[in-house]
C-alpha cells in the first residue's frame, strides 16, 4: 500500500489504488457506516427530514463504545472528566442537538468514499481516483474517522504508538490493522498536502 495522493489542476486531488487497496478501503467504511448506525428513514421528503431533524432529539449520554465514543466525543470532556453537574448537564444538552447531525454527516463521507471506490475499474494493476475539492473533504473526514476508529481499538494514543506498534511481529494478529492505520494516515497527509499545495 503506498500511493499517495498528488494535486490536479483546477482543485481537487488524484490516488492511484490497486484492487486490494480499493478493497480494503471500501471494507473499512463499510465497517465504519455500520459502526455509526442506520441514517434517516427512507421515503421521507426533504421537508420531513428537516422539520424531524429540528425537532428530533439525540441521545444526552456518550456512547459505550469506546470508538464512537471517540468519534462522537464530549463537548466538555466528559462525565468521567469533569465533574461539574452542571457542565455535564449541558454537555448532555449538546449532545442531544448535535449528535444526530454528526452521525449523519460521518455516515454522507463513508458514503462518499465507497462511491467513489465503485467508479473504479482498475486496468490491469491499478486504477486512478480522481476528486474535486467537495469529494476531497468528505475523503479528509472519511479518512479522519477511519483513523480514529483504528486508533481507538489499537489504543493508540499519540503519534508515537503507531511506530512502536509498527515494530510488533508479523505474527501479532493486530499487524494487519497497524498497516492499515499508518497506511490510512499517508493518505490523509498527502490529501491535505494536495489541497493545500
Amino acid at each position: 500500500m503506498t500511493g499517495h495522493f498528488e494535486p490536479q489542476p483546477g482543485g481537487g486531488a488524484a490516488v492511484p489504488l490497486d484492487e486490494v487497496e480499493i478493497s480494503i478501503l471500501r471494507s473499512l467504511a463499510v465497517q465504519l457506516m455500520e459502526l455509526l448506525g442506520p441514517g434517516e428513514e427512507a421515503g421521507e421528503s426533504e421537508s420531513d427530514d428537516l422539520l424531524a431533524s429540528i425537532f428530533n432529539d439525540g441521545p444526552s449520554e456518550p456512547p459505550a463504545d469506546p470508538v464512537l465514543a471517540r468519534l462522537l466525543p464530549d463537548a466538555y470532556g466528559g462525565p468521567d472528566l469533569v465533574p461539574d453537574d452542571d457542565v455535564r448537564a449541558a454537555s448532555a444538552e449538546f449532545r442531544r442537538y448535535t449528535e444526530n447531525d454528526l452521525r449523519s454527516r460521518k455516515r454522507e463521507d463513508a458514503l462518499a468514499l465507497i462511491r467513489a471506490l465503485d467508479t473504479l475499474a482498475p486496468a490491469g494493476d491499478r486504477a486512478t481516483l480522481r476528486l474535486d475539492p467537495g469529494e476531497c473533504r468528505q475523503w479528509l473526514g472519511a479518512l479522519n474517522d477511519l483513523r480514529l476508529a483504528i486508533g481507538t481499538r489499537l489504543e493508540v494514543t499519540d503519534e508515537e504508538d503507531g511506530g512502536e506498534l509498527l515494530r510488533l511481529p508479523d505474527s501479532d494478529p493486530r499487524k494487519p490493522m497497524v498497516m492499515a492505520y499508518l497506511w490510512l494516515g499517508g493518505l490523509q497527509e498527502t490529501l491535505v498536502e494536495s489541497l493545500m499545495g
